[in-house]
C-alpha cells in the first residue's frame, strides 16, 4: 500500500529559480527512508508541503487520508502555563477526554446508576480501554526515560526550557501520538548518545512508515532502508543505507565519467575522420557525403553529461611545531555549582599526538570542563600546558563581536591579512562570489561554524579543541572539516554525540558521568564493547540463589509442612517483587538504574515461578 506519492513536485521562492523542480518519488507502507541532500536544498520544505503546511506550484501530492501522518519540526505553541507533562500528555487529547466523561458519570452513579448511565459508562470504559488508555501512563514513563525527560524536568514549565528541551518533549509528544507516518526533521539534534540509540531502537521496531531528514551518518546506517537524495530539485534514490548511499554513488560517478571519456573518445575521432574525408572530398563527392552523413551520426549520438563533483575546501590547519611529550595535565581539578558536582579529583594527562573524544549525556558538564580547560571558568585544582602547547578552540555556540560585517571585512579586521588573501581564504571554504559580502549575522548556524573554522585554520597551532564541531552542518560540510581535521598531527580533544565523527577521530575516550572521568585507552568501537559487557554484568548481579527443589519425606503432615513453607517462601518473594515495582517506578527518569533495577526484577520472578511450580507439585503430590 502507498502511503506517500509525489510527482513531478515543483516549488519556487523566486520566478525561474526552482526549489523543487519536478520531484518524483513513491513511498510504500513500513518502509524507513532518509532524504539527503545540502542544507537549503528543500528537503524541510517539502515536509511542510506533505503536511499541508506550504502549498507546492505544480504537481500532485499524495498522503495516504487513512492514516495519521505527524512532523516533529517546529515546535507547537501551547499555553503559557502548561507543564511539560501536560504537554506529554497532550498527545492523548480524545483519551482525556474520555476519561473526564467517565469520572463525571462515576460522579453521577454514586447515588445509583440507570441502566442507561451503565451502557454508556460501558461503552466509555471499551473505547478508553481499546484506545490505550490503561497504559498511557507506562507509554509516558518508558518514552521519557529513553530520551532522558527527567521526572523533575516534567513538572517544570515547558516555555522555561531551552530550545533543545522543547525538541526533545516535542518528539516524545509526537512518539506517545502514535501516528502511522513519521515525518523526522533532524531528530538527533540536542539528543544525547543514550538517547539517540533509544530513538534508533524505536525506530526500528515501529510499525508505520518513517520519513528522516538526517545529517547523522551514524543514525542513518541503522534506521534507514532507502535513501533519497534532493539534488537540483529532483530525486536520485539509492536502495539501502548510508554506506550503500556512498558506495553507490561513487560507483554510479565511476560509470558516468566512464560513459562520458569513452563518448568524448569516440566524438573526437568521428571529428577527425570527418575532417580528412571533407578535405578529400573536395573533388569527390561520394567522399563528402560519406564525411557528411558521419558528422550527422555524430549528432545523433546520446550524449552523457560530465558528472559534476560538488564543490570541496580547500583548506587545512596551520599547525605549531610541538616539542616535549605532555601537551597538558590535569590534578584533583574539580567543578561544580551550589550544590552540584560536575566533575572532581580529575586527573590526567595527555601526551602530544593524542585524539580524545568526551562522551556523556547532556547536562554532565562537557563544555564545561573545556572552558576550564581553557581558563573561561574557574575550578579548583592543577591545570598545567606543556610550554610550546599553543591551541585552537571552536565553541558550540559560535559568537562574533562584530555581526554587522561582511564575511571579507571581517577576514580583514581579525585576521589582518591582505585583500586578496582574505579572498583566497575565504575561496577555500566555499564563500565566493557575493557570499563574502553578506553580513556575519545573517548566516545560518552551519556557515558561522565554517567561518570560524576558515579563521581557526589560519592560526598556528598543535591543540585542537572542538566542541560539537558538526552541529548544524550538513554532510558535506561535516566531510569538509574532517578532511581538514585528518591532515591535522597536533593534538586533538573534542566533545561530540555525532558517532560518525567519534569512530573516526577519537583513539581515547573520556566519559564524564556520575561526577567522575573515566579514561578509556581506545577507539570508540571498543568503548562500546566495554559499556555492553558491564551493562550484561550489572544484570546478572546480584544473582539470586534459584531455591532448591524440596520433597516431602513422607507423609501427609510433613506434606502439609512443606506447603507451609513454600507459601512463606512465595509471600516473601512477592514482597521483594512489589518493592522492586517501587523501586523501577521511582527510577523512570534514571536510565541506567532502571536498567538495573528491571534486571533484579526478571531474576526475582524467576525464583517467584520456581517456589510456584514447587508450591503447585507439592499440591499434587
Amino acid at each position: 500500500m502507498v502511503d506517500i506519492q509525489v510527482k513531478n513536485l515543483t516549488k519556487f521562492f523566486v520566478i525561474g529559480e526552482n526549489l523543487l523542480n519536478g520531484l518524483s518519488f513513491e513511498i510504500q507502507e513500513g518502509e524507513r527512508v532518509a532524504i539527503l541532500g545540502r542544507n537549503g536544498c528543500g528537503k524541510t520544505t517539502l515536509f511542510n508541503i506533505l503536511t499541508g503546511q506550504m502549498d507546492y506550484d505544480e504537481g500532485e501530492v499524495y498522503v495516504n487520508p487513512g492514516k495519521r501522518l505527524g512532523l516533529i519540526s517546529q515546535i507547537p505553541k501551547f499555553p503559557p502555563e502548561y507543564t511539560v507533562e501536560d504537554v506529554l500528555r497532550s498527545a492523548y487529547g480524545e483519551l482525556m477526554r474520555i476519561r473526564q466523561k467517565m469520572e463525571l458519570l462515576e460522579c453521577d452513579m454514586g447515588q445509583g446508576a440507570t441502566p442507561e448511565q451503565l451502557r454508556k459508562y460501558d461503552e466509555l470504559s471499551n473505547a478508553f480501554l481499546t484506545g490505550g488508555g490503561y497504559e498511557m501512563d507506562v507509554d509516558v514513563d518508558k518514552i521519557c526515560n529513553g530520551l532522558g525527560i527527567s521526572s523533575e524536568q516534567r513538572l517544570q514549565d515547558f516555555a522555561s526550557l531551552s530550545g533543545g528541551e522543547k525538541t526533545r518533549v516535542n518528539l516524545a509528544r509526537l512518539l506517545l501520538e502514535k501516528t502511522d507516518i513519521l515525518l523526522l526533521d533532524e531528530p538527533t539534534n540536542h539528543l544525547d548518545l543514550n538517547s539517540v540509540e533509544w530513538l534508533e531502537q524505536y525506530i526500528k521496531t515501529f510499525k508505520g512508515t518513517v520519513l528522516a531528514i538526517s545529517h547523522d551518518r551514524y543514525f542513518i546506517d541503522q534506521i534507514a532502508q532507502r535513501v533519497i537524495e534532493i539534488n537540483e530539485g529532483r530525486g536520485e534514490f539509492y536502495s539501502g543505507n548510508y554506506t550503500f548511499y556512498m558506495d553507490e554513488k561513487q560507483a554510479r560517478f565511476d560509470l558516468q565519467m566512464k560513459q562520458y571519456q569513452q563518448e568524448q573518445a569516440k566524438l573526437k575521432q568521428l571529428g577527425y575522420t570527418v575532417e580528412r574525408m571533407k578535405g578529400w572530398g573536395i573533388n569527390n563527392r561520394t567522399l563528402y557525403r560519406r564525411a557528411m552523413s558521419i558528422q550527422h551520426r555524430m549528432e545523433r549520438i546520446r550524449k552523457t553529461d560530465k558528472p559534476k563533483k560538488e564543490r570541496t575546501m580547500k583548506a587545512g590547519f596551520s599547525q605549531k611545531e610541538f616539542s616535549g611529550d605532555v601537551v597538558f595535565k590535569l590534578k584533583n581539578v574539580s567543578k561544580g555549582y551550589g550544590d552540584r558536582t560536575l566533575f572532581s579529583d580529575v586527573e590526567l594527562t595527555v601526551e602530544g599526538g593524542e585524539r580524545i573524544a568526551i562522551l556523556g549525556d547532556n547536562g554532565t558538564g562537557k563544555s564545561t570542563f573545556l572552558k576550564c580547560l581553557l581558563g573561561e571558568e574557574d575550578c579548583q585544582g592543577k591545570i598545567q600546558f606543556g610550554p610550546t602547547v599553543k591551541w585552537g578552540y571552536l565553541p558550540q555556540i559560535i559568537h562574533f563581536d562584530h555581526p554587522e560585517r561582511t564575511l571579507y571585512d571581517t577576514m580583514l579586521y581579525e585576521k589582518n591579512c591582505t585583500p586578496q588573501a582574505a579572498r583566497d581564504r575565504l575561496g577555500a571554504f566555499l564563500f565566493q562570489g557575493e557570499d563574502v559580502f553578506k553580513t556575519v549575522g545573517t548566516l545560518s548556524g552551519g556557515e558561522q561554524s565554517r567561518l570560524r573554522l576558515c579563521m581557526l585554520m589560519d592560526e598556528k597551532i598543535n591543540l585542537l579543541i572542538l566542541d560539537e564541531p558538526t552541529n548544524h552542518l550538513d554532510i558535506a560540510s561535516r566531510e569538509w572539516v574532517e578532511a581538514a581535521i585528518e591532515e591535522f598531527e597536533g593534538s586533538l580533544l573534542f566533545v561530540s554525540h555525532d558517532r560518525y565523527f567519534i569512530e573516526k577521530f577519537a583513539e581515547r575516550i573520556w566519559l564524564l558521568e556520575d561526577g567522575k572521568i573515566r579514561d578509556f585507552p581506545c577507539g570508540y568501537q571498543k568503548y562500546r564493547s566495554i559499556l555492553e559487557h558491564e551493562a550484561a554484568a550489572r544484570l546478572k548481579a546480584p544473582s539470586q540463589p534459584k531455591p532448591k527443589k524440596e520433597k516431602p519425606k513422607g507423609g501427609t503432615k510433613d506434606t502439609d509442612k512443606l506447603i507451609r513453607k513454600l507459601e512463606r517462601e512465595i509471600q516473601k518473594q512477592e514482597a521483594v517483587i512489589a518493592e522492586l515495582d517501587e523501586k523501577i517506578e521511582a527510577a523512570a527518569a534514571d536510565y541506567q538504574e532502571l536498567t538495573r533495577l528491571l534486571g533484579e526484577k526478571e531474576l526475582a520472578e524467576e525464583v517467584l515461578l520456581d517456589w510456584m511450580t514447587q508450591w503447585e507439585a507439592a499440591q499434587e503430590g
